[in-house]
């Protein structure tokens, strides 16, 4: 956890104890950012080579893994990468790999159509279950969001039943399996199921 002393994108300058370090944060992650003065928590990336120690930091453990997935595809770099996830939000990149938009990955700048190619084939079998927001059964179906949400509430000790009537009730279109969770929680807990 550090002060923010200055913001000025795509770098940003941190103070943590006394040690001012300066990283490079995608765009998507300067909206999260307090203004200077602010305290934040970063999670962050550092890239060696040969000329220079480049710091890297995201607002969310997801940012910084989706970051270091891209870095693991030939021809893409920290620069690129930080572009990637300054032009997309951690769901529209995964929903883009997931659902093979090359169109909508080149309009990020420094992407081209054999790129864009590259990362959905490269990347699309790690994104799949994440994209539909479920999980993936020992068999390999896909689980919908609401079986997500009902197997997690009967992991942490409800009955079947009870999950289910509350995430039938709880459910959405368009919600996450985070929200749908949130909000069968709230009625299981308020007798509502």
């Amino acid at each position: 956890m550090g002060k923010v002393i200055e913001k000025f994108p795509p770098r940003l300058l941190v103070d943590i104890g006394g040690v001012g370090y300066e990283l490079e944060a995608p765009m998507t992650a300067f909206y999260d950012l307090p203004e200077a003065g602010g305290m934040v928590t970063l999670y962050t990336h550092l890239v060696i080579r040969d000329d220079a120690h480049l710091l890297f930091g995201f607002t969310d453990l997801r940012q910084r893994d989706l970051f270091r997935e891209l870095l693991k595809i030939s021809g893409i770099g920290p620069r690129v990468g930080l572009a990637i996830l300054s032009g997309l939000t951690s769901e529209d990149l995964v929903g883009c790999i997931s659902a093979g938009d090359a169109d909508r990955l080149t309009r990020v700048p420094g992407i081209g159509r054999k790129t864009a190619e590259r990362l959905i084939v490269e990347l699309r079998d790690r994104f799949k279950s994440e994209a539909v927001g479920g999980s993936v059964t020992g068999d390999g179906r896909v689980l919908t969001p609401e079986e997500d949400a009902v197997s997690a509430l009967v992991a942490i000790g409800y009955r079947a039943q009870d999950a289910a009537k509350a995430v039938t009730a709880s459910r959405s279109e368009g919600d996450t399996v985070e929200n749908i969770i949130r909000a069968a929680l709230g009625r299981l807990a308020g007798g509502r199921a």
